[in-house]
């Protein structure tokens, strides 16, 4: 069923596996292998220097059966139709796994937003949020920051929205600035989440975080807190890579230098002098506990997986290992835990948002990582319980909890007509 050779592909090809351990029947399996709407669009817009660009932009609702479509946009060179229908996907996955009331979607527009002003980019944004306006709201999608985008962009998505509705909407987006009806801790909650993942796994294989080692490929949002509350935790975090180099120190990096030193540096650790230089491909090599990919998908494929070390791999970015890498691991012990988990707590903290806007009161930081601490254990050990109950890896466990999930629900709603 999967088409090969795509991410779409990719997602298909774990889709599968976890549908056959539930014996899916052929009707739920069409229905959640296919897309329920997918949007191109074009957006026009004025450049700094007088000329007329236009730009191809996506939001594609992969699976609104839960609830609203939930997911990020993303603005990047390498955008596709077959990415952000593929993301979308995972979406739906993540927030069934993450048991919270939300479908799948994600957006995206191609263009190099490192190019662009700042008044480009708001055109930019504003321009797509109106053209795909009668697709999104509170009650039918809601967006959120992604890849190159952030809270300032989603405060020109709730403005633009809201010129159009007629009055202020603070819930049509999440990860939203606090001043604007953002949820305190919802800048941190994906690395929170990956932390939080990584110490429950510790705890399953027995090991000691506070004797543990790390190697992090990322530092932006994910990558950044995730090594920061790792290290807090009492972990040593040896090596960070990211788009431009790297830097290794077995007595441990000193994160909160590394979190002054990279914004100075465009925003890389490369060069940082409290360690030696490292590459990507040596920094997926390491005799490390916890191997933790937060950059962009498909960076651990049948190319570097042979030369893992790790004991474990944290999935904080979306799709970062293939199906075949991912099967390769798991035959030699390496315990991976997927990206609709590991990451989930981005988007459970997106959810509490969204009640916090709906409900018009809103919690304490502490409370939220509370909720949040609840809600990432409760994911953990639902998929890890599965993986026991099935003597599965913990990857197609994850997709087993949320694919019965949804298709239990799709059965009890039945199907239009």
């Amino acid at each position: 069923m999967a088409a090969h050779g795509t991410i779409f592909g990719a997602m298909l090809e774990e889709f599968d596996v976890a549908a056959r351990i539930l014996s899916l029947e052929p009707g739920i399996w069409k229905i959640l292998t296919t897309p329920k709407r997918q949007i191109i669009v074009s957006c026009p817009i004025q450049m700094d220097d007088g000329r007329i660009e236009v730009f191809t932009g996506y939001r594609v609702q992969y699976n609104i059966t839960l609830g609203p479509g939930k997911g990020g946009i993303r603005y990047h060179p390498d955008v596709s139709l077959d990415e952000v229908s593929a993301l979308a996907a995972w979406m739906t996955w993540k927030c069934a796994v993450a048991h919270v009331p939300f479908g799948g979607a994600k957006g995206g527009v191609i263009c190099d937003p490192n190019k662009m002003s700042r008044r480009e980019l708001e055109a930019l944004t504003r321009r797509y949020v109106a053209e795909i306006i009668d697709a999104i709201g509170p009650e039918k999608d809601v967006p959120a920051p992604d890849v190159n985008t952030n809270a300032q962009v989603m405060a020109w998505v709730m403005d633009t929205y809201s010129m159009h509705v007629g009055h202020t909407t603070t819930s049509v987006v999440t990860g939203k600035p606090v001043e604007l009806g953002g949820s305190l801790g919802r800048r941190e909650a994906t690395g929170r989440g990956v932390m939080i993942a990584t110490r429950e796994s510790a705890a399953h294989l027995g090991l000691d975080m506070k004797r543990a080692t790390v190697a992090v490929q990322g530092f932006g949002n994910v990558g950044s807190i995730s090594a920061q509350l790792i290290a807090q935790l009492g972990s040593k975090i040896v090596a960070i890579a990211d788009w431009k180099g790297g830097v290794y120190n077995a007595k441990g990096l000193d994160i909160e230098k590394l979190l002054e030193y990279a914004p100075a540096h465009e925003h890389s650790v490369a060069g940082f002098p409290g360690g030696d230089p490292i590459s990507n491909e040596d920094l997926f090599k390491m005799e490390v506990d916890f191997l933790i990919p937060a950059a962009l998908e498909n960076q651990i494929t049948m190319k570097n997986a042979p030369g893992i070390r790790a004991k474990a791999v944290i999935e904080g970015a979306n799709g970062p290992t293939t199906p075949e890498a991912h099967e390769h691991l798991h035959k030699r012990g390496v315990f991976v835990v997927p990206d609709i988990l590991a990451n989930s707590g981005g988007v459970t903290a997106s959810y509490f948002e969204w009640v916090q806007d709906r409900y018009g009161y809103f919690w304490t930081e502490s409370e939220v990582n509370d909720r949040l601490e609840a809600k990432m254990v409760q994911a953990f050990n639902a998929v890890s319980g599965m993986a026991k109950k099935y003597n599965i890896d913990m990857r197609t466990a994850a997709y087993v909890v949320a694919i019965d999930r949804v298709a239990t629900v799709t059965r009890m709603r039945g199907m239009y007509a």
